[in-house]
């Protein structure tokens, strides 16, 4: 599976353990960045991560940065991505089979490294469900192209 990968400061340092954890999986990874725990911008990372996964490019994306919360903002604002926040392996199996998510943001902050690993292994492994999660998911993609 070929994942792109992302973080700012706030998630470097898990990031940094995820990539080589990733390719020991049998996984292709493409690092989008930061290289350090220095200060950046997390939108700077989003949007080069959102764009591999919204062209085909790599068939989801990971992100990481203090919270997770502005890099699915960030990456939200991709057409074709849908970035979920997740804190729990339970809702990275729900954000997969009822959205078919295919964007994953992540705490580096206040989830520990085990657990994000827990919830990328449930979110990497669990089918979208389709059926009525289907029509969902096309009308969240209309909103897309409505003014």
């Amino acid at each position: 599976m070929k994942i792109a990968i992302g973080a700012d400061h706030g998630g470097f340092e898990q990031k940094h353990r995820l990539v080589p954890w990733l390719g020991g999986l049998g996984h292709e990874v493409r690092d989008f960045g930061c290289d350090s725990t220095e200060s950046c911008d997390y939108p700077d990372f989003a949007e080069p991560v959102a764009r591999a996964v919204a062209q085909g490019k790599a068939d989801y994306g990971i992100l990481v940065c203090g919270t997770g919360i502005g890099m699915a903002i960030s990456a939200n604002k991709v057409a074709g991505v849908r970035a979920a926040n997740v804190t729990s392996p339970q809702f990275a199996r729900l954000a997969r089979e009822h959205n078919n998510a295919n964007l994953l943001t992540l705490s580096g902050r206040f989830v520990s490294l085990e657990d994000n690993q827990a919830i990328i292994s449930d979110f990497l492994k669990t089918d979208f469900a389709g059926g009525r999660h289907q029509r969902r998911v096309d009308k969240i993609m209309a909103l897309e192209s409505t003014d």
